[in-house]
């Protein structure tokens, strides 16, 4: 690599450290795929297979991004390759030649966004794959490419967490213990699939990014308004759709607290919603939420259980579980917080309903289980809750920041981007506590009525 480009002592251990899978996620300006095309190039040269590839949106991407970039391949490994865009008499699929001292390799350049040029080109086994942007690739190409390969490398940036390629394959990684720190708390708690070996997750930030100055830094930072979704993506690297979320003014240093700090305030007010989904085939839930609001007019939620039919086939929860569970739920929070004696279930399940109500019958409880009361629009919903996350006359809404559930819908709950209104997703923690709350809207934050 040319003299000009700086490495961080991080990139060095990077470009060291030996894994089969990687990826690579972080802020603009941090410089990870020129490192990680490095790194990739690097590999490519130990292997000893003569097949690769390198996969962007298109090929013409991966020639502006990866190819012909400043410090991209051509740049760096000057007479070493040779790129055919066009393909040549052995191969059509646009390819690079690569001399190394294990022999040539040919690297394919593969665009995931074409179904039948990629599906042609992947009837054998590569050494190793780098993928850009493996956020926004077809998850079909990436379930396929990665059963083919023998060292797989993906860049990434910020993006909506529930996509699946976060849960098949970005969070089955771990960061390096000596990085653990640098990455943020939010990205490391949704590291939590099933850990696959050896696979290194890398948070890199543009002060990994050796070739820029403070000044550069300072005016990266500057790009974005701060407390903006494109601030939280491109200048912290924070998870999330950047377009079209609806509670934008979610900011977790305001509104999440501890549960200890939630036990310092004076509760006149506990409620409890129940909202329902058994679907096996959809990542929909099963939504139980416990809030209480205090003596000066905020609302708090304080606990959460949520429930999951999707490929539990065996034996799926059915409204008669989620009865007993709900009973449940209610009196560990009445033991830690206080009874919320009305509690509101979604009015379209009457299974349930029903359930609950048998349940009541059989074994006496002090619950009055009721319908909940939908006359106050979605719209309306909405800005009671962006009102009192923020405004003028104060914070009104916080979040125990143990519900990881409802901070990650608060955190991807978008509009849809073909119509104004809201996405039929990420939404059953947010639809149950505005069960809960509708009926006391008038004690929380500065009601002046609808």
């Amino acid at each position: 690599m040319s003299d000009e480009y700086k490495l961080s002592p991080k990139y060095r251990d990077f470009l060291k450290h030996n894994a089969p899978v990687e990826f690579l996620e972080g802020t603009t300006a941090a410089g990870k795929t020129t490192v990680g095309i490095l790194k990739f190039m690097l590999q490519v040269a130990k292997s000893k297979k003569k097949m690769h590839v390198i996969a962007a949106k298109t090929t013409g991407v991966a020639e502006k991004n990866i190819i012909q970039k400043e410090y991209g391949i051509i740049d760096v490994f000057g007479d070493l390759v040779k790129y055919n865009g066009n393909g040549d008499k052995d191969n059509k699929i646009p390819h690079i030649r690569y001399n190394t001292l294990n022999g040539e390799k040919v690297i394919y350049i593969l665009g995931y966004d074409n179904s039948d040029k990629w599906k042609m080109a992947l009837g054998s086994q590569f050494g190793c794959v780098f993928i850009d942007e493996i956020n926004t690739a077809s998850i079909e190409f990436v379930r396929e490419i990665s059963t083919r390969n023998d060292y797989l490398m993906g860049t990434l940036n910020p993006d909506d967490p529930n996509l699946p390629i976060y849960s098949e394959f970005i969070n089955c990684s771990r960061p390096l213990e000596k990085y653990k720190k640098d990455v943020p708390k939010e990205i490391l708690e949704q590291l939590n699939s099933e850990e696959k070996k050896n696979w290194t997750y890398w948070f890199f930030s543009f002060y990994d990014n050796a070739s820029l100055s403070e000044e550069d830094i300072e005016k990266k930072k500057l790009s974005a308004p701060k407390g903006t979704k494109l601030y939280k993506n491109k200048i912290l690297g924070l998870r999330g759709r950047a377009t079209g979320l609806i509670f934008s003014n979610f900011d977790r240093n305001r509104n999440l607290i501890t549960k200890q700090e939630a036990k310092n305030y004076k509760f006149v007010q506990f409620t409890a919603g129940l909202d329902t989904s058994y679907s096996s085939q959809s990542n929909d839930t099963i939504a139980m939420t416990f809030m209480g609001i205090t003596f000066d007019k905020k609302l708090i939620y304080l606990d959460e259980a949520v429930y999951n039919n999707k490929g539990n086939k065996e034996r799926p929860l059915a409204p008669s579980d989620t009865a007993v569970k709900f009973i449940e739920f209610l009196e560990k929070c009445r033991k830690e917080w206080g009874l919320a004696r009305d509690v509101f279930v979604d009015s379209a399940d009457q299974a349930t309903m029903t359930e609950l109500k048998k349940l009541k019958r059989q074994r006496p409880n002090v619950y009055n289980f009721i319908n909940s009361y939908k006359k106050v629009e979605i719209i309306d919903r909405i800005n009671f809750v962006l009102s009192w996350m923020e405004s003028i006359d104060g914070v009104f809404y916080y979040v125990v920041d143990t519900c990881k559930e409802h901070i990650k819908e608060l955190e991807t709950y978008s509009w849809k981007d073909d119509k104004d209104e809201p996405e039929d997703a990420n939404d059953h923690t947010i639809n149950s506590s505005q069960y809960a709350w509708i009926p006391y809207r008038s004690k929380i934050g500065n009601y002046k009525g609808e």
